[in-house]
């Protein structure tokens, strides 16, 4: 294996010509690092390996079997080995996590990255909008913990600045960036963005631009890019592995495959920030098990007839709430079946965070 037997020089306190300042290091980091150990930021992670970025560049950490790590180490988790040794010791504290409800079993969270500071969610301005899908990855953003940023790609496309307009009032309270990479709009603001060690990643279905992005903000071809078919505006998957990538002048970029069906892992307030119009209605209505949905008193459908909410607000926080209302049945079912067998006390493992 490529760097078996290597590890990241011992550790040291940051210093402002620290190469992990870049990566995102930080003091709670440093204070969070057990003694002796010397930490490297994950950059992909594989069955049973990650590659990672420590203070003299990469090295690739194997975990241990009869050891096994939890969380396991995802693209973006700092991790700590011994000088000399190629084992991943130990995970550091997450600041935050990207989790959705797994693509085969909704009970079981699936975290695609680790420690990120924005939530890039790829629109582009070349089809028309769908409210439910920018609705679902903004929730997906804030109930990590990190803040989400609408990023409008392919500015130069046919919809123009009335779709931005569009955009911008299907998620409330989430600032907008309209970039294109063909003529370099937008481009500055983004990696402004990521000065200081900042970690953007970038989330959205195929096609949507998020690799041809990638590449125009480190400017070279750091990620394949794929065709659009003109019928249905959809891509391939050209992004198979999700993946840190250094981005000129300091801060972090991570791309991800395509999701085709996203529910959210919401532990939080997630979908309460992402529907700052709706959050503030419930509780108020005439009947506490109100489910909003043709009841008398219905906070929430008054606000609709009233002209105060959009009755698409109402639609796509209906369909969110009923994914996560049902997640957390099955979860909690779950956790009941395994504390009733002998000798266990099962966890729900909800959040990712730690």
């Amino acid at each position: 294996m490529p760097g078996a037997g290597r590890s990241v020089a011992s550790a040291t306190t940051t210093t402002p010509d620290d190469p992990l300042a870049d990566l995102g290091w930080g003091p709670d980091l440093d204070a969070a690092l057990p003694i002796g150990l010397a930490p490297a930021r994950v950059v992909r992670s594989d069955r049973g390996w990650v590659t990672a970025l420590g203070r003299f560049g990469e090295v690739r950490l194997r975990f241990d079997p009869l050891h096994p790590l939890s969380p396991t180490p995802t693209t973006g988790d700092w991790v700590a080995s011994a000088p000399g040794d190629d084992l991943v010791a130990a995970i550091l504290p997450r600041r935050t996590a990207l989790v959705r409800a797994g693509a085969h079993d909704e009970a079981t969270p699936q975290v695609l990255a680790a420690d990120v500071d924005l939530v890039g969610v790829c629109v582009p301005l070349s089809s028309p909008p769908r409210a439910g899908r920018i609705q679902r990855y903004v929730t997906l953003g804030w109930a990590s913990g990190a803040t989400p940023l609408l990023v409008l790609t392919k500015a130069d496309g046919a919809l123009g600045p009335q779709a931005a307009s569009e955009v911008a009032a299907m998620a409330p309270g989430v600032e907008v960036v309209v970039v294109s990479a063909r003529d370099g709009r937008g481009i500055d603001d983004l990696r402004a963005r990521l000065r200081g060690g900042r970690t953007m990643v970038l989330v959205g279905p195929s096609g949507v631009g998020k690799s041809t992005l990638v590449n125009a903000l480190v400017g070279r071809d750091a990620m394949a890019t794929g065709a659009v078919r003109e019928s249905d505006a959809k891509g391939r998957h050209t992004t198979s592995t999700r993946e840190l990538v250094l981005v000129p002048g300091g801060g972090v970029l991570l791309d991800t495959p395509g999701l085709r069906a996203l529910v959210p892992w919401d532990d939080g307030d997630g979908l309460a920030r992402a529907f700052p119009d709706i959050a503030p209605l419930l509780g108020t209505c005439r009947f506490s098990d109100c489910q909003h949905r043709g009841q008398p008193g219905c906070a929430l459908e008054a606000a609709v007839a009233a002209g105060q909410l959009a009755s698409g607000r109402l639609e796509g926080w209906q369909r969110l709430h009923d994914d996560l209302s049902r997640i957390e049945a099955e979860t909690e079912t779950r956790l009941r079946t395994s504390r009733s067998r002998p000798g266990r006390s099962g966890r729900s493992g909800r959040g990712g965070r730690r």
